[in-house]
């Protein structure tokens, strides 16, 4: 009695064993679905050394399963809660969740100083430090990303630059003077006009032609330079 006891309880130690190592097999499989998509959001967002730490959550260990699962992202909006759907395909199959909590840091670019709504950022307000970025969507990662850029609002010395609180400088205001230049086959022709708008370079204008008094929609190519929205900046086209 004492010997069928015993085997029993081997029997079902061993699936026990058998059932964690599935679930366990299952997580690493969801952590590694995880670590890729992570891994492509962070290589288009320019960030320079990231690290990533991750914890696969879920309510109940996943069952076995004769056959590979399927791993589907869900939603990976946000690095702090990503979520997973796992399959089991086989004749009995079931269907999981899984929660998978990151966290990410990289080397940023930093405000080195207090700037002001409205100041242009240069090399002395930038630094370049490691911060935790998980819930920070348009960290900038290089300083040169940020240089030349205006402040939105007022920055406090060590914030995170983000994209979202910097713009273009505009180097044309309403009611400059501008130079109105057209590129064709080599050959350039200029006239004056008047900006109608304030614009960044690259910025889309309206213009008044002083000579004929027409208003259209140019480029801004430069400070007191626009050119026709219709041609690349800086080169040339056939009629």
């Amino acid at each position: 009695m004492i010997a069928f006891r015993t085997a029993t309880f081997g029997i079902v130690t061993c699936l026990l064993c058998a059932t964690v190592d599935a679930a366990q097999a299952i997580s690493l499989a969801v952590e590694q679905e995880a670590r890729g998509q992570i891994d492509k959001q962070l290589l288009s967002s320019g960030l320079s050394e990231p690290q990533v730490e991750l914890n696969v959550v879920s309510a109940r260990p996943a069952p076995p399963c004769s056959a590979p699962v399927e791993i589907e992202a869900a939603d990976t909006r946000q690095y702090s809660r990503m979520r997973f759907v796992v399959r089991c395909p086989d004749p009995k199959g079931w269907r999981h969740d899984f929660i998978v909590r990151a966290r990410v840091s990289a080397q940023v670019a930093v405000t080195a100083m207090p700037l002001r709504a409205g100041e242009v950022l240069g090399n002395e307000h930038v630094t370049l430090e490691r911060r935790d970025v998980t819930l920070i969507g348009d960290a900038i990662g290089a300083p040169e990303a940020a240089i030349g850029q205006t402040s939105r609002r007022s920055l406090r010395a060590g914030e995170v630059l983000r994209a979202n609180q910097l713009v273009a400088p505009q180097v044309v205001k309403r009611g400059d003077q501008v130079l109105m230049v057209a590129r064709q086959e080599g050959i350039e022709v200029s006239m004056a006009g008047e900006a109608l708008d304030a614009g960044a370079q690259g910025a889309v204008v309206r213009v008044r032609n002083t000579a004929s008094g027409q208003v259209v929609r140019m480029r801004v190519a430069g400070a007191g330079t626009v050119e026709p929205v219709d041609m690349a900046p800086g080169i040339s086209r056939k009629p």
